[in-house]
């Protein structure tokens, strides 16, 4: 065993044994099995649900410009309590960016914060100069503008800072926001935006007596679990319902935290997309498991008058060890569901999308298949050096890369750059729920997930990509690799850059 896994092992032995002489863990107060951090749920759930505004912007020489400006505020994140947090443009999150296949767009990025960040465009398909990974620092003061052509289907994208160290604590404060991007293969899903399509970015705290925020992992391998659960910024929301049909966007926005969402009626709903687009075949399920930085896009029918509990099951985490400590016991409500007394016609959701050739990844054409063993903080024996390229990939070229969880805790996967397809899981093939485009992965511990992915642009030897596990203490702690992508199969020198005016 590793240290780590000795140590959460260790946990569940002293667990045990207070059991055993009559003690007891804490347990969740609205039906969970216990904790390290029991959550905390608001007493009535009756704050309209903020909606992140949809970001504003001009087009310039066919260039649509968005302006992100990083900066201090103060939230109420629980109502009464005044907490300091950090927004993009306001006090917490920030605006949602959106824009359609084939634009070119650019973003005004400016860090009003007082330390470096940088703004990474999670899911997107771009130039690794532009992707706002760790190599692209905006200096406090500076401004940042990347550009490029959206050239991948309609999805739920989102942005959040990707600072080598500081990642955890810069999401965790509240830098983060949804960029939706369209085609016309999502005509016929609800799409009035904050009416019937609703982003939900849910997230996890910790405030303390003074209503500011704690990032405390209290030694939790996994990072922080928080007490106080938060939908678009705040705790207890509801959406006033308007229309027969809703589609909700799912992100877990958390930094260790997985959920499991569902109904608390356990109706069912329709699957419609994952982190990379439409499924092309959508199916009925009562619930979708998503780690952090995973989304889903979900269509729930409601009758008039009534009303039902979006909630957090108790997710299966696969074989970890003590779940009681890493969130695998936890039941909480999330976001309630309030329907008028009448409500507007929608049309059915549809059956299937049209094929696009983004969807699937033929495995038969790979040229190269990777191994990555994750473990502890480290991918194949070696924790995050920003001089060092650890894996070369030739544009063009399809992989087939083979990740396995080594440790009896939760990880999760997230390639920068390309969305891919999970092959198989231990052999055996994916669920439904991973049937569509991916970026992120939950690893479910000693399991081997078989990705395929397409590197189709983009050969730049000096400036690399990251893969990397979103736990975000993991990350900030070296759980993350580097690879290029280059015509001849050969890396350059890793080039760091800062941005100013």
């Amino acid at each position: 065993m590793t240290r780590v896994r000795g140590r959460l092992a260790a946990a569940a032995v002293a667990v045990t044994a207070v059991l055993t002489a009559g003690g007891c863990v804490p347990v969740n107060p609205v039906g969970g099995g216990g904790s390290l951090s029991p959550v905390e749920s608001p007493s009535s759930f009756d704050i309209p649900l903020p909606i992140p505004p949809l970001a504003p912007s001009t087009v310039v020489d066919g260039v649509r410009v968005f302006s992100l400006e990083a900066q201090e505020g103060t939230s109420e994140i629980v109502p009464g309590v005044s907490t300091p947090t950090w927004g993009f443009n306001g006090d917490v999150l920030g605006p949602t960016l959106r824009a359609t296949r084939g634009e070119r767009v650019a973003v005004e990025v400016t860090n009003s914060i007082d330390e470096p960040t940088t703004v990474h465009w999670h899911g997107m398909h771009l130039p690794p100069d532009m992707d706002g990974g760790p190599h692209q620092m905006v200096e406090p003061g500076d401004t940042w503008r990347p550009t490029w052509q959206i050239d991948q289907p309609a999805a739920t994208l989102w942005y959040h800072p990707h600072p080598h160290g500081r990642t955890e604590e810069h999401v965790y404060r509240g830098l983060a926001g949804m960029f939706l991007l369209d085609d016309d293969r999502a005509s016929g899903l609800p799409d009035d935006y904050g009416v019937d399509d609703v982003p939900v970015i849910v997230q996890d705290k910790r405030l303390d007596d003074d209503g500011r925020l704690v990032l405390d992992s209290d030694g939790n391998e996994v990072g922080l679990l928080g007490s106080t659960i938060v939908t678009n910024g705040v705790a207890g929301a509801v959406h006033e319902v308007t229309t027969e049909l809703v589609r909700l966007r799912l992100l877990n926005g958390s930094t260790a935290r997985v959920y499991d969402f569902a109904f608390e009626d356990d109706r069912p709903f329709t699957h419609v997309g994952t982190d990379g687009g439409l499924l092309p075949t959508p199916y009925e399920t009562d619930h979708v498991r998503l780690s952090p930085g995973e989304r889903a896009e979900i269509v729930v029918s409601l009758a008039p008058g009534s009303e039902t509990m979006l909630v957090s099951r108790a997710p299966d985490l696969g074989g970890v060890v003590a779940p009681f400590a890493v969130g695998a016991n936890d039941e909480f409500p999330v976001l309630r569901l309030s329907a008028a007394p009448e409500l507007a016609a929608a049309a059915p959701v549809p059956v299937a999308f049209e094929p696009l050739a983004d969807d699937t990844v033929d495995a038969d054409d790979a040229a190269v298949t990777r191994r990555f063993a994750i473990q502890d903080r480290s991918i194949n024996g070696r924790t995050m050096d920003m001089d060092r390229i650890d894996e070369t990939v030739r544009v063009g070229d399809t992989e087939i890369w083979e990740v396995t969880n080594l440790d009896l805790f939760p990880h999760n996967w997230h390639v920068h750059d390309v969305q891919f397809q999970v092959l198989d899981v231990e052999g055996d093939p994916p669920g439904p729920e991973l049937g569509g485009r991916k970026d992120t992965v939950y690893l479910e511990p000693r399991r081997t997930y078989r990705l395929a992915m397409r590197f189709e642009d983009f050969a730049d030897p000096d400036t690399p990509y990251m893969a990397h596990c979103h736990l975000l203490l993991h990350e900030d702690q070296g759980l993350m690799a580097q690879f290029v992508v280059t015509d001849d199969g050969r890396a350059g020198r890793v080039a760091t850059t800062h941005h100013d005016h």
